[in-house]
């Protein structure tokens, strides 16, 4: 279970496959470069950070991660935790609480959690993604503009106010760099091995640079970008400040979570593997907790680079490998060139990414849906713009699991059974006067243990004996084991003997787990109800 796939892959590695992992790697090194800047840039962080991510995050997740052809890096799902936590505690909070998220990771793949994280509703995901997507592109307003804003307010609705006050300010050549990079990424051709990405960046760069168009750059803004991997250093916080850090923590490490399990199983898909879930965790975790070592960022899994890693023939942990090397070469090697990169171009790559990353197919499609769904969508959504991602998540999850409780509760139900049309196991059978015969359909947790308490107060006469008729259980959590134990002691004041039938694994094994078997009697435990009726002459 604890073994990466990248060691697993080594037993039948070829030269043939190592040709296809050396282009792949190339190819997605190259779509990674311009993304990794973008989102370190977006985040309120210098482009260099993005870069170092992908180098060192993107290495270990794929050397050391459950899925043969994921790859890891700083995604667009990150852009607003990580800006939050900059804004407010500056990098060092940042690093201690991507740190301390790594941790968290490994935990939960040592605790063998993966497999629960995609039990995460469906639109949860989809509400916060859409709501990132909507932020992303908020905050990319100023540079694909040009405006010329001293600051930029953080707040949704007050971002939005001052850039329609200083619409005036706009810059055409900013404004057309941006354009121009939306429309070649989105019109360039799919099988052409060079990215659009890179082709805009290099044709924007060249033509601002020699044409000494008036637009920020990246030199301009943030003095270029530094050549190589700053050594390893460790950022110690005070208990006070991790204290403070941990809610953000356990928000990037679950983000981190969903994010690279679902690229793992959407790569599954492409190539019909099948990936370790917390493998992966663990990858992920060592990812994060080495990054801010080297001045990285968050990293997860990016879905996009993965797809573009598949198509492009890899299929092995090498390529991804590779292309952390790409980038490492990049950076060693054409890192002042970079400076000479407007922004307007990187705004209008993530742009295009936010409108990807919207998943407007899916919100159409929830909004089509139940009205539980869409209410969980419309807050999950609108707590993530308006307030905070966390705030927005922790919403979204437990709104979501209260109405799946209620609907849970709702099919559960507890009737009573009288002759032989409410049962096949009646027919031909008569129910003795002081019998009481109930049957419990559905699951019996928590939600739904009150309809048995109501048993009681239908009976006109205390019976002889009571039979639960189980058989439709298959689910019993400790409220429903509390109610039958408080059943079983109320009718032994009466003398009324309690009788189970139909009882099935799981249930029983909750029974003999509490030692409720043994106290409620061997004897009272039926295979079926036409066994329990034919004990009392039925």
């Amino acid at each position: 279970m604890f073994i990466p796939k990248s060691i697993i892959c080594l037993k039948t590695y070829s030269w043939k496959q190592l040709n296809a992992d050396l282009a792949a790697g190339l190819i997605v090194g190259l779509v990674a470069l311009p993304l990794a800047m973008a989102f370190s840039i977006a985040s309120g962080l210098p482009p260099e950070r993005g870069l170092y991510t992908a180098v060192v995050a993107g290495f270990l997740i794929s050397a050391l991660g459950g899925s043969r052809v994921s790859i890891g890096g700083p995604t667009g799902a990150f852009v607003v935790i990580v800006g939050g936590i900059t804004a407010k505690f500056g990098y060092d909070g940042l690093a201690i609480a991507t740190g301390m998220a790594g941790l968290i990771l490994i935990l939960m793949g040592l605790m063998r959690l993966g497999t629960y994280i995609k039990f995460i509703p469906y639109p949860v995901i989809t509400g916060f993604t859409t709501g990132i997507a909507v932020i992303i592109f908020s905050t990319q307003v100023k540079d694909f503009l040009g405006l010329a804003m001293v600051s930029v307010p953080s707040d949704f609705l007050e971002k939005w106010a001052a850039y329609f006050q200083n619409l005036s300010s706009v810059n055409g050549y900013a404004l057309g760099i941006g354009l121009f990079t939306i429309v070649l990424i989105s019109f360039w051709p799919k099988g052409w091995k060079i990215p659009g990405t890179i082709t805009a960046l290099i044709l924007v760069s060249t033509a601002a640079y020699f044409a000494h168009w008036p637009v920020e750059t990246i030199g301009s803004r943030f003095g270029g970008i530094p050549q190589g991997l700053p050594l390893p250093h460790f950022v110690l916080g005070s208990w006070t400040q991790m204290k403070l850090l941990l809610p953000s923590a356990f928000t990037i490490a679950i983000l981190a979570a969903i994010e690279s399990l679902l690229c793992a199983v959407v790569a599954d898909g492409m190539i019909g593997g099948h990936h370790k879930s917390n493998m992966e965790l663990i990858a992920q975790g060592i990812a994060n907790c080495v990054s801010p070592m080297f001045g990285g960022i968050p990293a997860t899994g990016a879905i996009a680079r993965t797809a573009t890693n598949v198509k492009n023939g890899g299929r092995t942990p090498m390529a991804g490998m590779i292309h952390a090397a790409v980038l490492l070469v990049i950076l060693l090697t054409a890192g002042p060139l970079a400076a000479h990169i407007p922004l307007a171009a990187l705004a209008g790559i993530l742009i295009v990414v936010s409108y990807h990353m919207s998943e407007w197919r899916s919100v159409r499609f929830i909004l089509t849906g139940p009205i539980s769904d869409i209410t969980v969508l419309l807050i999950t959504f609108l707590l993530t713009v308006l307030v905070d991602l966390t705030v927005g998540v922790g919403v979204g999850l437990v709104l979501a699991s209260f109405l799946f409780m209620g609907q849970m509760a709702q099919i559960t139900n507890v009737r009573v059974l009288k002759d032989a049309g409410d049962h096949e196991f009646l027919k031909g059978i008569t129910i003795p006067q002081d019998v009481e015969i109930y049957s419990i359909q559905g699951s019996f947790f928590f939600g739904a243990a009150n309809k048995l308490m109501e048993v009681e107060r239908n009976f006109f006469k205390t019976p002889r004996v009571l039979i639960l008729e189980m058989s439709g259980v298959l689910l019993l959590d400790a409220s429903g084991l509390k109610v039958l134990e408080n059943m079983l002691s109320r009718c032994r004041e009466k003398k009324t003997r309690l009788i189970l039938a139909g009882i099935h694994a799981q249930p029983m094994m909750v029974f003999q787990k509490a030692n409720f078997y043994e106290r409620f009697g061997e004897d009272n435990f039926k295979g079926d109800l036409r066994e329990a009726l034919a004990e009392l002459g039925g």
